[in-house]
């Protein structure tokens, strides 16, 4: 679509970009709750502006080169229905920057909420994370996250995908970390190296089948592989109860994303006493668990 010519400030676009998006009916959740924040991060990153400050270029006029990038990204946000992160190819936690591509999942793990305090009140002393492991890792942002969190530890990162490591790797360069951060490719613990973590997250694949089925375009985009729990949606997360006692100290945790999944988990371990974290946005959809707990419960 072309634009109309009218459009000539940075207020005009950003209204006609909210106006389109909430016409097309966008599905959000990568990054911007509505068409506002979404449209406003796009114009912002467009025109290469500070993210944060939009009122004082509100009424500034937008060339003729700034007018076709601008209606290129918003046709193809529009039109194809590609998530605002894979247009700009960044994605951010807190005040982290990612680099995302359609190779990886676009960051928006609620573990990634949790990982500021240092876990706080469940690890009392941070300097006692010596080694952390972070399995199913797509683009790294959740080790990067436990590399700044917990800066005694040294961190493996797991993922069955080589292309997602490859992401991960451009990342873990970016933030300095490759001294730091191990990248290992395996599906969950098949090809981890034998020792004992102090604390291991993931946030595996939790999707279930029927959700899969009616999931909106913008999540079509991102691998299926990285989504698709299996018909409960709880396919990785039996696989790493089974299998990280093997891998953990004996104080460890094991803390683990499992989407809108608590009743089916707590019905298939009944034995297991699940402690659910709350997160600035988010009840239930993140479990910890101590090692003998899950030793005890399964």
């Amino acid at each position: 679509m072309n634009p109309p010519p009218e459009l000539e400030t940075l207020r005009d676009w950003l209204r006609y970009a909210v106006s389109r998006f909430n016409h097309a009916h966008l599905a959000f959740g990568h990054g911007s709750a509505d068409a506002y924040d979404e449209a406003a991060y796009l114009l912002l990153h467009t025109l290469h502006l500070p993210l944060d400050r939009l009122d004082p270029f509100l009424d500034a006029r937008i060339t003729a080169g700034e007018r076709s990038e601008i209606a290129a990204l918003l046709n193809r946000r529009v039109d194809e229905r590609v998530p605002a992160a894979y247009l700009t190819r960044e994605a951010w936690l807190g005040s982290f920057r990612f680099y995302v591509d359609e190779r990886v999942l676009i960051p928006r793990s609620f573990i990634a909420e949790l990982l500021p305090d240092g876990l706080d009140p469940y690890v009392c002393d941070r300097s006692k994370i010596k080694s952390a492991l972070d399995l199913c890792t797509g683009s790294g942002c959740l080790a990067v996250l436990l590399a700044h969190a917990f800066e005694e530890a040294d961190i493996d990162a797991v993922d069955v995908s080589a292309d997602a490591l490859a992401v991960a790797q451009r990342n873990v360069s970016d933030y300095g970390l490759a001294g730091r951060i191990n990248l290992i490719r395996s599906d969950l613990f098949d090809n981890v190296p034998q020792k004992s973590y102090d604390l291991v997250i993931s946030n595996p694949p939790y999707v279930t089948t029927v959700a899969m089925e009616e999931l909106p375009r913008e999540y079509r985009h991102e691998p299926a592989g990285a989504l698709a729990g299996g018909d409960d949606g709880l396919d990785a997360v039996r696989r790493i109860l089974r299998k990280a006692p093997h891998f953990m100290q004996d104080e460890a945790l094991l803390i683990v994303e499992i989407g809108h999944n608590r009743e089916a988990l707590e019905a298939a371990f009944p034995r297991m006493p699940f402690v659910w974290l709350t997160t600035p946005s988010s009840e239930e959809t993140v479990f910890l668990l101590r090692r003998e707990e899950i030793v005890a419960g399964r």
